[in-house]
């Protein structure tokens, strides 16, 4: 399960910084082929901030998260089911933001509680957290 769960936060990571990244470098939104006309009804005038969160929040924390999962940090569950809380919010808030909603927010939101939900329960099988021990011996999964 452990190793599903890193492939999920990089998978969300990826995503997250090259579209943050593009918002950026590129507020209008062309590089990722959509309008600041979608924003209307948001209080931004382009893509700048929310790529500036997009990238920081979506994409290096879940990179953080997968570090976390790596190294066996002892907190490193706590910290995917509150990543999962992150994007699953940050989905919502964009639905509401934008007044739209397609199938890849359906995915991504869907992502984002398979994260809290695995998240929360891989940390109660295990509450001490990973140890050098039990990754060796591959017990947590």
């Amino acid at each position: 399960m452990r190793i599903v769960i890193i492939v999920l936060l990089l998978a969300v990571a990826i995503n997250a910084l090259a579209a943050g990244y593009s918002f950026i470098t590129d507020p209008s939104g062309s590089g990722v082929k959509t309008s600041v006309e979608i924003l209307r009804f948001s209080p931004f005038h382009d893509f700048f901030i929310p790529g500036l969160v997009l990238f920081c929040v979506n994409g290096l924390m879940n990179v953080f998260a997968a570090i976390c999962l790596v190294s066996g940090w002892r907190h490193a569950y706590l910290f995917v089911m509150i990543q999962g809380l992150l994007l699953t919010g940050w989905i919502i808030i964009q639905v509401v933001m934008l007044y739209q909603f397609n199938v890849l927010h359906a995915v991504f939101a869907a992502l984002g509680m398979f994260l809290v939900f695995t998240g929360l329960y891989m940390y109660n099988r295990n509450p001490k957290g990973l140890t050098v021990r039990n990754v060796l011996s591959d017990n947590t999964n």
